[in-house]
């Protein structure tokens, strides 16, 4: 999985990156509209980039930039993160209004603990274009994802969404293999291979 490295800090506002695209579900069905996402490590945090080109259905509850867990029942892009020395891992989600919420897991869909936690100083931008289409980013720091995961080249990622609910398309960046949507298979995820982000001159 391709992480970009940005020597300066990113702004939201400013981003130019490459988007990595999605366009089939699980099962090789095409999307309607392409989906796209990008991973980015600047010098204080990894960010997490998601896009689609069509509107989107969000959790009514869902605030702007707003910690809120279930987001996954409505369409959401998710970051998984895992320690390349056992099984531990984090779940990030985002929806396409900012809003967002995290996890952590010792094992397969078993979590740490059992209240909602959320990471401090996680931030979070969205764009929701008059088409429909939006662009959003999770800004996650970097010290907390080290002292947390143990987070470097080694890591073990994965970039899933749920979109087009409520006839909702299931999408992994990495192959989970076949039967009902499983993204909590960090035993899949692969590890991130660090690339410079070229920038203007």
């Amino acid at each position: 999985m391709t992480v970009f490295t940005s020597p300066r800090p990113l702004v939201w506002g400013e981003l130019d990156v490459p988007l990595q695209g999605l366009v089939q579900d699980l099962n090789g069905a095409p999307l309607r509209q392409p989906a796209a996402f990008c991973l980015i490590r600047d010098p204080a945090c990894l960010w997490f980039i998601a896009h689609h080109r069509q509107a989107a259905r969000i959790h009514p509850q869902a605030r702007p930039g707003a910690f809120h867990a279930g987001l996954w029942q409505y369409d959401v892009a998710e970051l998984f993160l895992a320690d390349p020395a056992g099984q531990r891992y984090f779940e990030f989600n985002l929806a396409p209004n900012g809003a967002w919420w995290s996890c952590e897991f010792t094992a397969p869909r078993v979590r740490a603990d059992e209240a909602d936690i959320a990471m401090p100083g996680v931030a979070t931008f969205a764009d929701l274009s008059p088409d429909g289409s939006w662009l959003a980013a999770l800004a996650i720091p970097l010290d907390l994802l080290k002292a947390r995961l143990d987070f470097g080249p080694a890591t073990r990622v994965n970039v899933t969404m749920i979109l087009e609910s409520p006839d909702q398309k299931f999408l992994s960046a990495t192959a989970l293999g076949a039967g009902e949507p499983d993204f909590h298979q960090p035993q899949r995820f692969r590890s991130a291979s660090s690339v410079p982000l070229s920038t203007p001159s």
